[in-house]
């Protein structure tokens, strides 16, 4: 039965990906903003509501190790595998505006948690209170005018012209598809790593992290197929700024979560997969995240797997 499940959660998130970038794609176009914004926000955002269950589920049940393993988690996950990844497959392509604002803003945020969370060994409300109010603010940057026209750059497969509603319908059924479709992967995962007797840390890191970045593991390497790499880039800096700022600042207000679980390995391999980006896109090929480069953060992400398994 478990099998069945992830096959069957494995299918919805193939094929909400590909309806959810054609929606999404769309919408940016008959919107007048760029792809780039769509996934920082739109996309970046809706792909994250497995990691918003399943962090405010922890926070809720007092299990602060699931609340902030899994966002920790899915972060490492979602920058130094899918953006890895995605780059392997098609390099990305990285505006003037990536490089100057967006790439720096999630390392801010990402620094601002460690900050905080290492200090003290643990988020209070207080911090969460800002976390939730940086988020607003966030998403208000993201829409200003000069960030629809700036980070918009040519894509090479053209946008087939569908109708308003349509497009609307394809993104909200390929998001319904992504979540759903991961909830199923994730249940299934975790019923069978209980069985096996691993920790609540482990299993939030790994399998609950993972399990949870399927949505934008799935919209990212099909945004990458389909050559719309800004929104394979947006959906990645958008879910981890989503998942920090808001999963983490709600659920900090739900209850003070704990940082005693969180090794110094973790922090600085979660510091270094939010470093990696901005030092690529000023080093190698002039504005793109290559393939060499992709391969070096798969790389980093293997190692840091191998940790935690020799750990357990």
């Amino acid at each position: 039965m478990n099998l069945l499940l992830l096959i069957v959660g494995l299918a919805l998130i193939v094929l909400g990906a590909n309806w959810l970038v054609d929606g999404a794609s769309g919408i940016a176009r008959r919107a007048g903003v760029s792809e780039f914004v769509i996934g920082l926000t739109i996309v970046g955002f809706g792909t994250s509501c497995p990691e918003l269950v399943v962090s405010l589920t922890g926070a809720i049940s007092g299990n602060s190790d699931i609340a902030v393993g899994n966002v920790i988690g899915s972060n490492i996950f979602n920058t130094l595998f899918i953006l890895g990844l995605t780059a392997l497959l098609y390099p990305v392509s990285v505006t003037n505006v990536n490089r100057k604002r967006d790439i720096p803003l999630t390392l801010i945020v990402t620094l601002l948690l460690l900050l905080f969370g290492m200090s003290s060994s643990e988020l209070s409300r207080l911090d969460g209170s800002l976390f939730v109010v940086l988020f607003a603010l966030y998403v208000y940057i993201a829409f200003r005018p000069s960030a629809n026209g700036d980070s918009a750059v040519n894509e090479e497969e053209p946008v087939r012209k569908r109708p308003l509603f349509i497009t609307l319908i394809m993104a909200l059924a390929g998001l319904a598809g992504l979540i759903f479709g991961g909830e199923l992967f994730v249940n299934s995962a975790t019923r069978l790593a209980r069985e096996l007797g691993v920790s609540d840390k482990f299993i939030a890191i790994t399998i609950l992290a993972g399990g949870t970045s399927l949505p934008e593991l799935a919209t990212s390497i099909v945004a990458a197929v389909k050559g719309r790499g800004q929104l394979a880039l947006g959906n990645i800096l958008g879910s981890n700024v989503f998942n920090i700022l808001l999963i983490l600042g709600v659920s900090a207000l739900v209850t003070p979560l704990s940082f005693t679980s969180v090794t110094i390995v973790d922090a600085m391999v979660l510091a270094v997969s939010a470093i990696l980006p901005l030092v690529w896109s000023y080093s190698g090929r002039k504005f793109k995240i290559d393939r060499i480069e992709g391969a070096v953060m798969i790389a980093i992400l293997v190692v840091y797997y191998i940790y935690l398994f020799e750990k357990l």
